[in-house]
């Protein structure tokens, strides 16, 4: 069985991942990051998601644990970019 890379983050990250043909999830508000995580969860397709860190270090403790107990997918937090 093969699985995919996701990508969740931010409408203004989407675009650089969108180039590289990645598809990407996006989410405008941690309440959407964690509604579209859960789904990715649940998606047996998905093997990688690489989650911009800002949604990552927000999602509630119940998410974490079922991640930390599940050897797929893989989440992989990245820094966003800074623009000051």
């Amino acid at each position: 069985m093969s699985t995919q890379l996701r990508i969740l983050c931010r409408p203004e990250v989407a675009a650089g991942f969108s180039l590289a043909s990645v598809p990407v999830r996006e989410a405008a508000t941690t309440a959407d990051a964690v509604a579209a995580f859960q789904e990715l969860l649940d998606d047996p397709s998905v093997g990688v998601v690489l989650m911009e860190e800002m949604f990552y270090d927000q999602l509630p403790d119940d998410i974490r644990r079922r991640v930390a107990r599940r050897p797929s997918p893989m989440v992989v937090p990245f820094p966003g970019p800074v623009w000051e």
